[in-house]
This record gives C-alpha cells, structure tokens and sequence, in this order.
C-alpha cells in the first residue's frame, strides 16, 4: 500500500533527496525535458521556501513513489505578472493566505494510474486555510490538465513562469470555505 505523508517545517528538509529523485526523473521525460543543471536550479529554490507545505508518496519499502508542494502567495509575489494578459486586480489580490500556490505534482512512471496523484492534492490542499489553489501546468502534459480539470481547476489564463519557459496554461481552484 502506498502511503502519503503531509509535511512542513524540517520534515520537508529532512526528505528533499526524494522530491529531488522524483522531480529529476519525472521532468526528465517530454514535455519538460529538464537538465541535470535544471533540477539544481529547482532545488536551489526548493530550499529557499522556507514556508514550504509538501505530500510525499512512499511504498511499502519506502521508495519515493510520487510528491506535491508549494506555498502560499505572498503580497509582492510576481506570479500574476506573468500572465500574458492581465487578469482583474480583485483575481490577482494575495495576503499571504489567500492563495496556495501549488509548485509541483508528480508521480514516478511505475506508479502512475493508480490514483495517487490525486490522493497527493487531496492531502496537500485538505488543511490548507485558504480560499484557492493556483498553478502553472505545461499544456502539452494532457494527462495532468486532464486532471486538474477533473479536479475543479479552471484556466484563468497563459504565462511564461519563467523569463525563458515555455507558455504553460494558468489554473485556479476556489476551495470550500
């Protein structure tokens, strides 16, 4: 049985060598194709978040099987200026607590298909204190905007989240007060 673990504070340090493995295998592949340098940069940010909320997926011999993080948007987050088009200031209004925004979500190929992705959101955003979830996903995975569509996203827009990255799709979902 696979298991999930929610963490925060040093229990997401304690573990960043297996969200480093699942990251570096799952966006090694199309659409992503990232570089060993790439995975470096990520993990340099990754160890920046010090507000860091994360989902962990081990099986039974404690292999990382799959993860989700992120944190909460702050005021002055640039994230909403990346949009290719501007949204309504009340959208793009953030306080720290108003808007998790969800970094990553990923499963190692041999484990996919067994609804694991999903029980990762769900733990990760089931105690969340806030209104929504926020993401930025490559339009080409289908199978991952094919979910977060299942799971109540909706497209608010297109951004660039990074000066050289590709156009990515801009989802949002409003949680249960």
């Amino acid at each position: 049985m696979i298991s999930i673990d929610r963490l925060d504070g040093a229990a997401v340090t304690a573990a960043e060598d297996a969200f480093r493995l699942i990251y570096a295998e799952v966006f090694a592949g199309p659409p992503y194709y990232e570089t060993a340098a790439d995975v470096a940069a990520a993990f340099d940010r990754f160890r920046l978040q010090t507000a860091l909320v994360a989902a962990l997926a081990t099986a039974p011999d404690g292999e990382p099987v799959g993860m989700a993080y992120g944190w909460r948007l702050g005021p002055q987050t640039d994230w909403w200026d990346r949009l290719t088009r501007p949204v309504p200031e009340d959208m793009r209004r953030e306080d720290g607590r108003r808007t998790f925004g969800l970094m990553e979500l990923a499963v190692r190929t041999p484990w996919r298909q067994q609804g694991i992705a999903r029980r990762l959101h769900e733990a990760l955003i089931t105690t969340l204190d806030t209104e929504r979830v926020l993401l930025n996903v490559h339009p080409a995975n289908l199978v991952a905007v094919t979910a977060y569509r299942t799971w109540g996203y909706t497209k608010v827009g297109n951004a660039h989240p990074w000066p050289e990255a590709p156009l990515h799709d801009v989802m949002l979902l409003h949680l249960p007060a």
